[in-house]
């Protein structure tokens, strides 16, 4: 397989679709079926190289890229196709990976080179690759913005679909510019399929992207400035004391 997608001369997206086959879900009370969004149809298509999905906590996002990573075969908490953190028990939630059951895809061609970058786990799946690598790339001996960063360098340029899960959690504004810079040169390529889920405007202004909020009435294109993200970030701009005091008097 993995020689086969070095080969792949198409550009990227190679994930066109992917939907959910309601006979297929065993259980609607459960999770992650109960969710709002898969309360009507479920269907998402991908037309570009750069997808990045926004909404609220608890819509349903990192449950959308779970449920793709399983299909690419990676880790549900983190990692590549082939790699299984020692032990991320600790560091895990209920994963969104059971989505995969009844969830289908569409690819052109199916390409499961890549990685699945979860924020929560990124400690767990950084010291698994620092213990097996025989030339270790040292990711723990950074800060942690540091460490996303040199991480993202290492393995996000190479063929393959790319998932990231509030990849900015630790990255300061300056180290956002850095990480566009990344997805610049990630799409450039050609070669590389990204699907991330984020909270910053800064990431969600990136030009090449399709963007989709997500809400419990499914997903819809948007633009920044229609995010709550842009409008609160705006008006804290404005008057970063008197937004504050606003706040706090609520």
């Amino acid at each position: 397989m993995r020689g086969r997608n070095r080969d792949i001369r198409l550009p990227a997206p190679y994930l066109r679709r992917v939907w959910l086959d309601r006979a297929l879900v065993p259980d609607w009370e459960a999770y992650p079926y109960c969710l709002p969004l898969f309360s009507e149809e479920f269907d998402l298509n991908f037309d570009t190289a750069i997808t990045i999905i926004v909404g609220e906590n608890g819509t349903g996002k990192s449950t959308i890229l779970e449920g793709i990573a399983a299909l690419a075969g990676y880790d549900d908490a983190g990692g590549g196709k082939g790699y299984r953190p020692v032990d991320h028990s600790n560091a895990r939630e209920i994963m969104g990976g059971e989505l995969s059951v009844a969830l289908r895809a569409g690819w052109v061609p199916k390409i499961t080179n890549g990685w699945f970058f979860r924020a929560e786990t990124f400690f767990s799946v950084a010291r698994y690759l620092d213990e097996v690598s025989d030339m270790p790339p040292d990711f723990l001996s950074y800060s942690h913005g540091e460490g996303f960063l040199r991480f993202f360098e290492e393995r996000c340029q190479r063929q393959g679909i790319f998932i990231f899960d509030e990849p900015e959690s630790a990255l300061s504004p300056a180290r956002q510019m850095e990480f566009l810079k990344l997805l610049h040169r990630m799409d450039s390529s050609r070669n590389c399929q990204v699907i991330m889920a984020t909270h910053s405007p800064m990431l969600m202004a990136y030009p090449n992207a399709k963007l989709l909020r997500l809400s419990k009435y499914g997903l819809e294109p948007v633009t920044v400035e229609e995010t709550d993200h842009y409008r609160v970030m705006r008006e804290f701009c404005a008057d970063p004391r008197g937004f504050v005091e606003a706040t706090l008097a609520e």
